[in-house]
């Protein structure tokens, strides 16, 4: 499954959040992929941060990572940088909640105008 997130930085915190990510640490890669994540982006527009995150059951990955000790650390690092996650109340503890549904693919319209 493919999720999209929406999450916003606290005030003057762009450059330090992308720092961050400049490499993160190893243990919390392997975190993510225990959880069953295979791939996850970010992408920046000033404060707002847009996540694509690649996995078998966001739900269950969000459950996994809620109990790994690296990503706990991460979190509490990373929260220094991030003001909250839209839809959350601030966390990204209710995933049906805060994730974006899809609205229109230009390759898939044009996949079915072409089928016909």
């Amino acid at each position: 499954m493919r999720v999209a997130l929406h999450s916003v930085l606290k005030e003057g915190q762009e450059s330090g959040y992308e720092q961050a990510h400049a490499t993160v640490p190893e243990d919390l890669l392997e975190a993510l992929r225990r959880a069953g994540i295979t791939n996850w982006r970010i992408w920046r527009s000033g404060r707002h941060l847009f996540h694509l995150v690649d996995c078998e059951d966001f739900a269950a990955a969000m459950a996994a990572l809620d109990k790994d000790p690296a990503n706990q650390r991460w979190q509490e690092f990373i929260g220094g940088y991030v003001d909250h996650f839209e839809d959350t109340g601030g966390s990204p503890a209710e995933p049906e909640r805060m994730t974006l549904g899809e609205v229109w693919e230009l390759s898939a319209q044009a996949e079915a105008a072409e089928r016909g």
